[in-house]
């Protein structure tokens, strides 16, 4: 599953704003911002969850 849209997973802003990091999880490539990347190592729950749960 591929997502075109390039916007961070947690504040949603575009790479037209801000750079992003582009990472993939379960063959869908997903993007964050520089600004969330503390979520990727401090918050791994966290940012499971809204993987899990993107609606949340």
């Amino acid at each position: 599953m591929e997502n075109d849209k390039k916007e961070c997973l947690v504040c949603k802003r575009d790479d037209q704003t801000i750079p992003l990091i582009q990472i993939t999880y379960r063959d869908t490539v997903l993007w964050i911002c520089p600004e969330h990347m503390p979520i990727l190592i401090h918050n791994t729950d966290k940012l499971m969850a809204m993987l899990e749960n993107p609606s949340s």
